[in-house]
């Protein structure tokens, strides 16, 4: 039979498999640490809300499952603006879009721009490499206008992601970051 393990294969095998254990082992114990400091399950969603709250000002609402929005800035030119939080490994053009519910904004953090390819063999660490805030209803307008399917994997063209970007940022930023934001967000990046 062509899938059995050889018995040449066994001690190979059995030493990744008891390596990968002691490796989950070690990732358990950040992940009960990580869950300490946010209050959640350390997964990457629940730790973009946590740095969204602490670093952008931001609300959480008491249920992660509250329709449409994950909280709403308490202070400046946003305060009371509901907000969606996304944290994704890549920039991969995609956003995930629930029309039925749709708060005021978008803020996403993401890691590095890559285009969509097989994750086999890729590592996805969690970095941030930039961070995006589209206004919700506006950047719903426009997909709907170019005919694009609204959903999990909504397909966003790069100069909405360009026009949306606040971190690093630049002049023409939709929304202009402090230097302690900054440095909190360059904390996070490769």
């Amino acid at each position: 039979m062509a899938n059995q393990m050889g018995a040449s294969d066994r001690p190979a095998r059995m030493s990744a498999i008891e390596h990968l254990a002691r490796l989950i082992r070690e990732r358990n114990l950040i992940e009960a640490g990580i869950t300490e400091i946010i209050g959640r399950p350390a997964q990457i969603g629940h730790i973009g809300e946590y740095l969204a709250s602490a670093i952008f000002g931001i609300d959480l609402e008491e249920s992660a499952t509250t329709p449409g929005y994950d909280g709403k800035f308490r202070d400046g030119t946003l305060i009371g603006k509901t907000v969606n939080v996304k944290m994704y490994g890549k920039r991969e053009g995609m956003l995930d879009i629930n029309e039925t519910h749709v708060p005021d904004y978008y803020l996403v953090f993401t890691g590095p721009k890559t285009p969509p390819e097989s994750s086999k063999g890729a590592a996805r660490p969690w970095i941030i490499s930039e961070v995006f805030l589209f206004d919700a209803p506006g950047l719903i307008k426009r997909v709907r206008a170019r005919g694009v399917k609204i959903g999990v994997a909504t397909s966003i063209i790069s100069a909405e992601w360009d026009n949306a970007r606040i971190f690093p940022s630049s002049p023409s930023s939709p929304l202009i970051l402090s230097a302690d934001q900054e440095r909190l967000l360059g904390l996070f990046s490769a």
